[in-house]
């Protein structure tokens, strides 16, 4: 789905949030072998149970990369991804639990040198079944002003 909002219409404090999604040992062992991450603490469930968490723990990367997905339901043709800042694995995410991720509209500001956008940023928390933080990131977006040329 397409929808053009243009920087000036961003309002701080608007939040949306997504549908729950349950992260299963398929899905780890697919990013493992995307990324060659083939660490024990996501592949030896023996290992594992001889450490603090008892069990395989998700990659980051894997949550990030799968919270980041929950959130592009809509596409604005009027922004693109600039980056993401400041992300965190605040706790582990294991075989079985489902996240979610609420987004808030938490900053704007010009852009330096691109007087036709501005920027805005989001704060993506991803949360567990249970309502812990498992994740934090700033995901930053270049944004056209109304009235700019194409």
């Amino acid at each position: 789905m397409f929808r053009s909002v243009y920087f000036e219409e961003y309002e701080i404090g608007t939040v949306r949030e997504t549908m729950g999604r349950t992260i299963t040992e398929t899905d780890i062992v697919m990013h493992a072998g995307q990324t060659g991450d083939f660490y024990p603490h996501h592949m030896d469930a023996e290992w594992c149970r001889t450490q603090d968490f008892g069990q395989r723990i998700a990659h980051g990367t894997l949550i990030f990369s799968v919270a980041v997905g929950m959130t592009a339901g809509e596409v604005n043709p009027e922004a693109f991804s600039y980056g993401y800042d400041r992300l965190r694995f605040i706790k582990p995410v294991f075989i079985g639990d489902t996240i979610r991720v609420r987004v808030t509209w938490k900053e704007k500001r010009e852009h330096p040198k691109r007087p036709d956008y501005g920027f805005v940023s989001e704060l993506c928390e991803v949360t567990n079944q249970r309502g812990e933080t498992v994740l934090v990131c700033e995901h930053l977006l270049m944004v056209k002003r109304q009235g700019a040329s194409a």
